[in-house]
């Protein structure tokens, strides 16, 4: 089973990227906005815990997401695997999906993180901002702090996949199908 987590900063690509990873290794694509999304509209137990938060402005507990991330991961036993997007954002929750996983009979296979520098960040969210409507896509500030945010507290994450030797730097610069070629090369190695 290959269970992949693509990391990256905001605006690096991962979503572009997870598509045509998926399609390729035929994964099943864990994004945790979605997971949310779906067990709150399936009522699921969890979704409604999730929803009651949300709705009083609070976050998901670290619990709550892996909760959702288990029933996915025990829904499809047969799957290829799995590509992680957007989780884990921290330390502690990739701890959590060490353990979820070994309970389930697998393992994350690596971590495949997109390099791109702060400035070619910006200038893509400022161009996804004139079509994606969010305004936190269209303030510069705001994108700087979204990428400062990821580097004091998502960064830290790679570190424990590197003392685990599961980790795969790629550059997220270029054409998006030379960045893919370079993710495929890097994701046959593990």
């Amino acid at each position: 089973m290959l269970n992949l987590v693509l990391f990256g900063p905001p605006g690096a690509g991962k979503g572009t990227q997870s598509a045509k990873i998926k399609e390729k290794y035929n994964l099943i694509h864990l994004s945790t906005g979605d997971l949310l999304r779906s067990e709150i509209a399936a009522g699921t137990a969890l979704g409604l815990e999730a929803k009651k938060l949300m709705d009083n402005g609070q976050l998901v507990p670290d619990e709550v997401v892996i909760g959702m991330i288990d029933n996915k991961v025990k829904a499809n036993q047969d799957a290829a695997g799995f590509i992680f997007d957007g989780f884990p954002r921290t330390v502690a929750q990739a701890e959590a999906l060490d353990v979820l996983l070994e309970k389930n009979g697998t393992a994350v296979s690596g971590m495949v993180a997109l390099e791109v520098d702060e400035e070619e960040l910006t200038q893509r969210i400022l161009e996804r901002g004139k079509t994606s409507g969010r305004s936190d896509d269209q303030d510069v500030n705001l994108i700087r702090n979204r990428v400062q945010e990821y580097e004091s507290k998502t960064a830290p994450v790679a570190d424990h996949y590197k003392g685990q030797n599961k980790y795969k730097s790629v550059a997220g610069v270029g054409a998006i199908e030379e960045i893919f070629d370079s993710l495929c090369a890097a994701i046959d190695t593990l």
